[in-house]
């Protein structure tokens, strides 16, 4: 299948597929597969993190795609053990040797931690900018950041993250956040962008996906690229891997995009945790 997803511009002077392919809570057993299949089918862009456990499995599949390094932008994000200054380098490291390349498309800190570290993500990030200005990283941003942790950065740290991922779905649009990433040039990639798939079985979707002749999960990352935000569905099944792929042949209008806005339950719709209070580190 043809490559037809579109890149957009970061605020660094980057450019990154607006789909893209994810593995969280892929087993690494089965992501080398996953994400050839994925990299078959035409994505693009895959998203891992140190805490998936699965990174040397996806620099696998990069290698035996056929494809060079170049052609694929891959994203990590730093485990949330290790946000101490020396730690977060020796981290990188590790990433950079489990996928075996030499650089990243895009590096983010997992999570804010704001209750861990006496609160201090500022250095964390700084050691994110020696990362992009030593080339290793050609992108550097964050995860999960609340708009006071991105205040916080603005105010003490001199470079601007490219991106801000967090969670957002039909029930949960994270409007605040996603509105101080547009009026400080960050974009928005969402996570769990069809809420673990509580929105498949929605009336309001299902009878949208009717009208149009396409899946709900379709519809949903339809209306998340509409929106302009980065998104990355994950799926070990081919069939789905490639039906979510296939979201750059039909349109939204005005009103349907309003009809799923509708949906927002605000913090009620949230189904992962509260950056705000999240604190978990790996054993």
């Amino acid at each position: 299948m043809a490559n037809t997803t579109p890149d957009i511009s970061l605020n660094d002077g980057n450019t990154i597929p607006q789909l893209g392919f994810g593995v969280f809570q892929i087993e690494p057993k089965d992501t080398a597969e996953a994400v050839g299949r994925a990299l078959k089918i035409g994505y693009r862009h895959i998203d891992t993190a140190e805490m998936y456990g699965n990174e040397a499995e996806v620099g696998q599949a990069v290698r035996a795609s056929g494809l060079s390094r170049g052609e694929v932008f891959v994203t990590s994000k730093l485990n949330n053990g290790f946000h101490r200054p020396d730690d977060a380098r020796r981290a990188f490291d590790s990433t950079l040797a489990a996928l075996r390349m030499d650089y990243l498309d895009l590096f983010l800190i997992h999570w804010p931690l704001p209750t861990r570290y006496d609160g201090d993500f500022v250095s964390t990030w700084k050691v994110l900018e020696e990362f992009q200005r030593d080339g290793r990283a050609r992108s550097v941003g964050v995860s999960n950041f609340q708009v006071p942790h991105l205040e916080r950065l603005a105010a003490e740290a001199d470079v601007v993250p490219a991106v801000n991922q967090i969670e957002a779905h039909p029930y949960f649009a994270n409007e605040e956040v996603r509105a101080y990433g547009r009026a400080h040039n960050i974009l928005t990639e969402a996570w769990s962008p069809i809420a673990q798939g509580k929105v498949l079985d929605d009336p309001t979707l299902i009878d949208i996906a009717g009208q149009l002749g396409r899946t709900v999960a379709q519809v949903v990352l339809r209306w998340h690229v509409q929106r302009g935000d980065i998104v990355f569905p994950k799926s070990t099944t081919p069939s789905r891997i490639e039906e979510n792929f296939r979201i750059f042949d039909f349109a939204l209008d005005d009103v349907t995009m309003d009809r799923i806005g509708s949906l927002d339950r605000g913090e009620a719709g949230r189904q992962g945790p509260n950056p705000d209070t999240f604190d978990y580190v790996p054993a």
